[in-house]
């Protein structure tokens, strides 16, 4: 279940990879804003009445498929994604996504139809900067496609976001595992549910500034934009673990 430790050891999995100066903004709606977002059969998770969403900022590095060394450049890159909580047909907390935007085309393919998840091929970079003020981190990002569905009728929807990490959070709360703490990801392969299981060391969890916030992917994947300031979770990172695309079974 979602909280500090992983859920599942994922003995054999299908890639390995490190996610890098990870930025979380959460936001809560209300449950009936987020439910048409989701396939029959899954509901929404909510944490004392409320859904969340969710826009993830970071720098993968080393991804690799299985036992696989990484192949030099193509394994770094810039992602964010867009998601939102929920319970899966088998009574079992996870993630959904709404977006996965991503500056590497080959995860774009390999990921989509594997995975089944909406990834979509951005211009993005990640920018590590310091000053008096301490070390900013820019993560900028607009999709090569255009709009959603490839339509290209208006600006291309992305983000320019700067924050200023903090110190290191020193008793993150029950709500703050609940939001990064997810060890199981949805999605649906051929018109059927799958899951494919996370696992990493409990995230270390630092304050955070937001400094600039521009974004419009909420927006273009048809979701009302924020209506008020994210709860902001920067992290160093971690070492992951990620399982194949396993069916969902009907909990009983």
């Amino acid at each position: 279940m979602a909280g500090r430790d992983p859920e599942d050891e994922v003995r054999w999995p299908a890639t390995l990879q490190q996610w890098r100066a990870m930025t979380f903004f959460h936001w809560a709606y209300e449950a009936d804003q987020v439910r048409p977002f989701l396939p029959p059969g899954f509901e929404v998770d909510l944490w004392q009445g409320q859904a969340w969403v969710s826009l993830t900022c970071f720098r993968m590095v080393d991804f690799r498929l299985g036992s696989l060394p990484p192949a030099g450049g193509f394994s770094t890159f810039p992602e964010t994604n867009l998601r939102t909580y929920v319970r899966g047909p088998d009574g079992r907390d996870g993630i959904w996504f709404l977006t996965l935007e991503a500056g590497s085309l080959p995860l774009v393919v390999a990921a989509s139809n594997l995975y089944g998840v909406p990834y979509r091929w951005a211009d993005m970079s990640v920018e590590t900067t310091a000053d008096a003020g301490g070390e900013t981190i820019r993560y900028r990002s607009r999709r090569r496609a255009g709009r959603r569905g490839g339509r290209g009728d208006g600006p291309r929807p992305g983000h320019d976001i700067r924050v200023r990490p903090g110190p290191p959070r020193p008793s993150p709360s029950g709500h703050d595992h609940w939001l990064t703490g997810r060890w199981r990801g949805y999605s649906t392969v051929a018109g059927r549910p799958v899951s494919a299981s996370v696992h990493h060391e409990p995230w270390p969890l630092c304050e955070a500034t937001v400094l600039d916030f521009e974004e419009s992917l909420t927006a273009d994947v048809g979701l009302d934009p924020p209506g008020a300031e994210p709860v902001v979770h920067y992290s160093s990172g971690v070492r992951v673990r990620l399982g194949p695309p396993r069916p969902v079974r009907r909990a009983a």
